[in-house]
């Protein structure tokens, strides 16, 4: 017994299976209507996101607190830019996250604005690990 689609569009939580999603690859899932960017992130974009003065960011926030303890390889992000409200584009940019091309915004591995016109981070959405593989997003 699954909920319909307009059930899920209206907001139902949705399990993802994360087994598939090779490191340093990205996969894009929609809840409540928007793209949820999942990424594998690779030590190198960890110790990159960690690495960061946080005080130098337009919105200081620390990789340790976008990211689930015991889980830090995985990033879940809200993919609409905080400026206009576009896409962004994973692994663009110069700081190896997201690119929006439309007016230039780079965020970071960890989903921080870095560069550009956008005023705030790429939001976290509400997120679960039920099991090592599997997160529940609402």
């Amino acid at each position: 017994m699954n909920p319909d689609a307009s059930t899920i569009a209206a907001g139902a939580p949705i399990e993802v299976d994360l087994s598939p999603v090779a490191e340093g690859q990205d996969i894009k899932v929609f809840w409540r209507g928007k793209p949820i960017y999942i990424s594998h992130r690779t030590k190198k974009q960890i110790d990159e996101a960690r690495g960061v003065n946080v005080a130098s960011l337009p919105d200081p926030e620390t990789d340790e607190a976008r990211v689930k303890s015991g889980h830090e390889q995985w990033l879940v992000v809200i993919g609409i830019c905080t400026h206009l409200g576009c896409i962004p584009i994973a692994h663009e940019g110069n700081y190896d996250g997201f690119f929006c091309p439309c007016h230039g915004s780079q965020y970071d591995s960890s989903g921080r604005i870095r560069q550009g016109p956008a005023p705030a981070n790429l939001p976290v959405p509400p997120y679960t690990f039920v099991s090592d593989t599997k997160i529940q997003i609402g």
